[in-house]
């Protein structure tokens, strides 16, 4: 009974985070990715659930996948922010233009478009910036050493194609450790 336990227990562990991974994925229209990871979360969940439905069907048997399950997911989103695969967009609402981060951003690497705007009391700002996701918090802390009172958004693009950025990226995000270090 205790093996049956800890077997459904990690099952689950290594189970959800494929099932994560694998949707997001699909998503992101990885699909040979997907598929690969979808064979290997089928498997997984035969194995458990035959398990969990095997003999007595005990309620703590059950009780153990739905933790189990509910660890992975923990889990898998952990590892999947860690990876944090594809691109992001940032929008950067300013005050005033900030010709330095601008500058300072575009000497990064990184294509900046700036728009002017009518706020409710005067101009403003608005810097987009593509980047890869897996830099994302450090583009932002930067962004912030220039303008703490920058207002940030960030959203996923589905897809792109084209532009200063695709060929600017691949050569100059190979080191994303001291990307944006001062």
């Amino acid at each position: 009974m205790l093996v049956n336990l800890l077997v459904i227990f990690i099952l689950q562990l290594v189970y959800v985070p494929i099932m994560t991974l694998r949707t997001i994925f699909l998503v992101k229209n990885m699909s040979i990715a997907a598929s690969l990871l979808g064979i290997l979360e089928t498997l997984i969940s035969i194995f458990s659930l035959s398990i969990v439905f095997s003999g007595n069907q005990s309620l703590t048997e059950k009780l153990i996948y739905a933790v189990g399950f509910g660890v992975g997911l923990f889990i898998g989103t952990r590892i999947e922010n860690k990876l944090a695969i594809g691109y992001t967009t940032l929008y950067v609402n300013l005050m005033d233009e900030n010709e330095k981060l601008i500058e300072a951003l575009r000497n990064k690497g990184l294509g900046v478009t700036v728009f002017e705007g009518s706020g409710r009391d005067s101009k403003r700002y608005q810097l987009e910036i593509l980047t890869k996701r897996n830099v994302e918090t450090e583009v932002m802390k930067f962004i912030e050493q220039y303008d703490p009172k920058a207002f940030i958004v960030s959203y996923e693009p589905r897809r792109f194609k084209g532009g200063f950025l695709v060929k600017t990226m691949k050569k100059n995000m190979k080191n994303t450790q001291t990307y944006m270090t001062k």
